[in-house]
Parts: structure tokens; C-alpha cells; sequence
């Protein structure tokens, strides 16, 4: 039997054999090279792999600003600006026949020339710079607040006929033509030119002093086929510029219409549709208003004007709405068809007879008192139509007062 003593040295022996052999596989592991698993966690925790830059750590307050600089900011829409519109404009506005650009804008705008600042061209529609009976006009408020007034729909009459060679022309104008078609087909103003050049009336046939409807007259200087029409004009007075004296033009007034039987030199005419008596000397102007648009746009002189109105055609003393006017300003003081004027009533002269805190007209009497000008009222609005060098025909559209000759007009 195997005493006590050698059991617990054989004991001994095999726990410290088997420390050794625990102790050699532990270090064998820590000199092995670092597997796929254990190398991710180190890359989480530990610097970057493969020298990439590393990102900079920012504390919790300076993430929280960097993510409300990042949110957009939404700005309150602007409020509608309703200052150029007349109280009451319409949403919606179907036009009609009969309507004008003018009347239009008149009733949107509180200023009718400010039309082109409202005006929105729609590229989707056919001749979107004129508007057609049938069409919808449609107001609205861009994204700055301002109006903008455009076709909403548009109406049959823009639509290209399939059966005609050329499309409808039949937009609304800009002012009313049946107001001044008497008027481009019986010229009133002439200029030194034209009568210098212009056909006259040479002689009448059964030896009339003056001719009437029904008469036939002789022409000199007319070149036109037979059935051609012209109009009788008579040179009346001179228009002066009330600026420097000039002579500008001449009033014409209107006795009848020729119309040619007979070319040659002289040519004989039938007098037809007359106003007055026909005259030797009279002489013929063309009835062709072609070169007179009835469509253009509404705007302010680009430069400024300060002129007067030197004669109302017709012969009339008080001027009203829808009545013509020769004003001394044209072509070369920067109007152009479409200008739109303010028509100021001229202020009156009138002496001062109490200056000084007493009556002087009781003392020295009213001869010798100072003289003061009054301030020029606003009285109207015209609109240009025809234009020439040095004056203007032009077309009452608004009269809050009466209007006469010299008064002023200028930029609005």
C-alpha cells in the first residue's frame, strides 16, 4: 500500500503540471495576429482605418445650433398691394363687343395709362398682346403682393378660321374708332406742306361761284383713278405755338367729299356728303386712315412734357369727353401714339388787393395791385393718337371739368 505521504507528493506534482500547461496556451494566444472579428469592434472605438481624416467631435449644444441652421425658413407671403386698383375691381371679366383697352383699364385701375405695369403676357395663348371679345380676364397678386391682371381663357374669336386664308382681326381697340373715324376720314389740321403740295379746286362747271352736293368741280394737280374719294378741306385760320409764335399748322374745316368722275389734268369731281360750301382754292386730302392704328399701348411720355391744347376740332369753345384736340407738342418732344397727358385747367390771373393785412384796391385801386397766377387745376386726361412734328392729335377720355383751349398738358 502506497502511504499518505506519496499520494499527496504525486497530488503536488500534477496541479503544477497543469498551471504550466494553462500558463503556455495563454501566452500563445496573445501573440497570435488579430482576426476580421476583433479588428472591427478596435475600428468602432479606436481611430479611423485606413488613414482616413477624422471627423471633429462637437458637443451636444453645438450639433443642437447646427441643425437649426439648418431648418428653412418660411417668410410670411406678402399682403395683396391694392393701391393701384380701383375699389371694387373684378375677379373675373368677360370681354364684350363694344369694350375698349381704355374702358377696360378704367375699370381696374385707379391710373388707366399704368395698364402695361399690370398687364401679364400669357405665351400659351394666340396673340396674347391683344385682347378679343369672348376672352376672361382674370385678376390675381404675384408673389411681391402687386396685381396682375391676364387671360384667363380665351375666347372663340382668337381661334385661326380653317375655311379663310387669314385670321380674324377683329380685337378690341384701344379707344373707341367710331369716335374719331369722322374725324382720320376728314382731316381738320394741315401743315404748310401739305397745302403747299396738295390737289385745290380750280373752277366749278356751269360757272358756279360755290359748289354744293350734286356740283362738279374742276381739280388741278390730281393724280388718282375714277371713283377715287377725297375731302374737301378749306385752310382756315393758323395755329400758333403759344410758346415762341410760330405758325405750326392750319385749321382746316371740312366741306366735302369728292369723289373723282374723270382723271386728267384738271380732273373733274362730284361733291357728295358736303358740311358747307365748297370754294376755289380748297383744297383735296386723302380719306385713307390706315396709317392711324386704333390698337397701341397705353404708357406716359418717357421724357417730360408741358404743352397746351391750341385748337379743338370742330370749331367749339368748351371740350368734353370723346372730343378731339391739336396740341403743340409732338414728334419731337418725345410723343408718340398711346402717350397719355393730364389736362390742367390754367390758372386764372387775378390781382392781390390785400397784401400787407389792408385793401389796397380802396387806396391805389385795383389796376395797381400786384397780379398773381393761380395753381393749375387737373381738368382731364388725353390720350394721343396721331402725331406729327411739332403737334398732336389727341383724345379726350376723361373730363372731370370743362376743358378749353391753352390749357395745359403734361405728364400725369
Amino acid at each position: 500500500m502506497v502511504s499518505n505521504q506519496v499520494l499527496v507528493a504525486r497530488l503536488a506534482v500534477g496541479l503544477l503540471t497543469l498551471g504550466f500547461a494553462l500558463s503556455g496556451c495563454s501566452h500563445f494566444r496573445s501573440h497570435q495576429p488579430a482576426s476580421t472579428e476583433s479588428a472591427a469592434p478596435a475600428t468602432v472605438s479606436g481611430s479611423p482605418a485606413s488613414g482616413a481624416p477624422a471627423e471633429p467631435e462637437v458637443t451636444a449644444t453645438e450639433a443642437a445650433a447646427n441643425a437649426a441652421g439648418t431648418r428653412t425658413v418660411v417668410e410670411p407671403a406678402p399682403a395683396p398691394d391694392t393701391s393701384l386698383l380701383k375699389p371694387g375691381a373684378p375677379m373675373h371679366y368677360t370681354v364684350k363687343r363694344g369694350d375698349t383697352l381704355w374702358g377696360i383699364a378704367t375699370m381696374y385701375l385707379k391710373d388707366p395709362w399704368l395698364w402695361p405695369e399690370v398687364w401679364i403676357i400669357n405665351p400659351q395663348i394666340p396673340n396674347p398682346h391683344l385682347i378679343y371679345p369672348g376672352d376672361t380676364l382674370a385678376l390675381a397678386f404675384g408673389a411681391d403682393g402687386r396685381p396682375q391682371i391676364s387671360v384667363e381663357q380665351a375666347g372663340a374669336a382668337r381661334l385661326e378660321p380653317r375655311l379663310r386664308s387669314t385670321a380674324l382681326d377683329n380685337a378690341i381697340p384701344t379707344i373707341p374708332y367710331s369716335v374719331i373715324a369722322a374725324f382720320l376720314s376728314r382731316p381738320s389740321v394741315m401743315s404748310s406742306e401739305q397745302i403747299s403740295h396738295a390737289p385745290y379746286v380750280l373752277a366749278f362747271r356751269d360757272r358756279h361761284e360755290v359748289a354744293g352736293s350734286g356740283n362738279e368741280v374742276y381739280v388741278r394737280n390730281l393724280s388718282a383713278g375714277e371713283n377715287a374719294r377725297f375731302a374737301v378741306v378749306h385752310v382756315a385760320t393758323p395755329l400758333r405755338d403759344p410758346d415762341d409764335g410760330k405758325v405750326v399748322g392750319y385749321e382746316g374745316i371740312y366741306t366735302a367729299t369728292a369723289l373723282v368722275q374723270r382723271p386728267g389734268d384738271p380732273a373733274k369731281a362730284l361733291l357728295i356728303d358736303p358740311a358747307r360750301e365748297t370754294l376755289r382754292g380748297d383744297r383735296l386730302l386723302s380719306t385713307d386712315a390706315s396709317e392711324t392704328p386704333i390698337n397701341f399701348a397705353l404708357h406716359a411720355p418717357a421724357a417730360p412734357v408741358h404743352g397746351r391744347i391750341i385748337d379743338v376740332v370742330g370749331g367749339i369753345e368748351l371740350v368734353g369727353q370723346y372730343q378731339v384736340v391739336v396740341i403743340n407738342r409732338g414728334k419731337r418732344h418725345g410723343l408718340e401714339a398711346g402717350n397719355v397727358l393730364a389736362v390742367d385747367q390754367a390758372g386764372d390771373v387775378v390781382h392781390d388787393l390785400y397784401r400787407g393785412g389792408r385793401n389796397i384796391g380802396s387806396t391805389i385801386g385795383t389796376a395797381f395791385a400786384p397780379k398773381v397766377r393761380l395753381p393749375d387745376e387737373r381738368s382731364g386726361t388725353l390720350l394721343v393718337f396721331k402725331v406729327f412734328d411739332r403737334l398732336s392729335y389727341g383724345l379726350i377720355v376723361g373730363a372731370s371739368n370743362t376743358i378749353h383751349v391753352a390749357d395745359v398738358v403734361r405728364n400725369p
